[in-house]
């Protein structure tokens, strides 16, 4: 029963983070997105909008739940589950400081990856029993481009497996303290620069983020494959894909720039600045950035980062190899 109940009372603990942490980027997007285009964006409710996001979370709550006919019911109900428990799952492996994590996988990043592949399925589901032409072409585009992207994807983290030598990643972490030369502190950005521009734009893509936004491209098939979806089932989408882009930006900075590693402040601060800083990051390339063609974004992913991976892992082996060993 202890048992049980440390597992109850750490899953709730890590819903609350995982639904906090998005409340504040979606505030943050619309915000920072209204801002750099010269506009107020939401300042209705709360000062300066601020409890806006609660407000949506709420409307969407109590909307008319609508399903259309000739839809796939089951699967159609499904559909917005199997998207939102991935992302969720993720959370779980985050470490956001030495102390504070649900499970320390020794296999993490695989275990990031086995969930991470598991969300193409739901956007098909959707798109497929929606009995929609726009839900389905959007489906497809999603399906297709997650697939295409998480190759690259990854293996541009092979480099910071060499390096740091474990799949932990609270190892990979602990294997970024120290500093380089006496003033550069030891993160793996300075090791793989290579690494992290072509993981970046893969997680960009692979949650179909601007300019990779093709699956739900207003303008072409009004939101892909959640067209058919209202109310709390459409709600579970959103979320979903905030969480997953918290929990990349968590990656990326637990791979990349040293995780909670930091002077003088807490290390739960130090993991939230960083994190917050990638986020805002990829806010900022969402309301500048124009969209893609679905051909320039195919011929990016297969023709340009798939084989600039395999370069960056051949290259990070050969230093390696001339460095000798630790």
């Amino acid at each position: 029963m202890v048992n049980i109940a440390r597992v109850l009372l750490t899953g709730i603990a890590v819903l609350v983070i995982a639904l906090t942490n998005v409340l504040i980027v979606v505030y943050l997007e619309r915000k920072v997105t209204g801002h750099m285009q010269w506009r107020l964006s939401m300042m209705r409710v709360g000062k300066h909008g601020v409890l806006q996001p609660i407000a949506d979370a709420l409307k969407l709550m109590l909307k008319e739940d609508i399903i259309p006919r000739k839809t796939d019911r089951f699967l159609f109900v499904l559909a917005p589950f199997l998207i939102f428990v991935p992302a969720y799952l993720l959370f779980t492996i985050i470490p956001i400081s030495p102390g504070i994590f649900a499970k320390n996988l020794e296999l993490g990043l695989f275990f990031f990856f086995a969930i991470l592949t598991v969300m193409p399925i739901s956007y098909i589901l959707a798109g497929w029993s929606s009995n929609s032409k726009y839900s389905l072409i959007g489906g497809l585009r999603s399906a297709a481009q997650q697939v295409s992207y998480e190759i690259p994807l990854l293996l541009a983290t092979i480099g910071v497996v060499m390096i740091s030598g474990s799949l932990n990643l609270i190892t990979i972490v602990h294997e970024q303290q120290g500093t380089i030369l006496g003033f550069l502190p030891k993160w793996f950005i300075f090791y793989q620069p290579f690494g992290f521009i072509l993981f970046f734009i893969g997680i960009l893509a692979d949650l179909n983020r601007s300019p990779f936004d093709l699956p739900e491209a207003e303008s072409e098939i009004v939101a892909g494959p959640f067209t058919e979806y209202s109310s709390m089932k459409y709600g579970l989408f959103m979320l979903a894909e905030y969480a997953a882009l918290f929990v990349m930006s968590s990656m990326i900075v637990i791979m990349y720039f040293g995780g909670w590693n930091g002077p003088f402040l807490p290390p739960v601060v130090w993991f939230f600045i960083k994190t917050y800083m990638v986020v805002l990051f990829g806010i900022w390339i969402k309301a500048t950035v124009p969209r893609l063609r679905i051909d320039q974004l195919m011929n990016l992913g297969w023709k340009t980062l798939l084989p600039a991976s395999l370069l960056n892992i051949m290259v990070t082996g050969l230093l390696i190899l001339r460095a000798g060993p630790k």
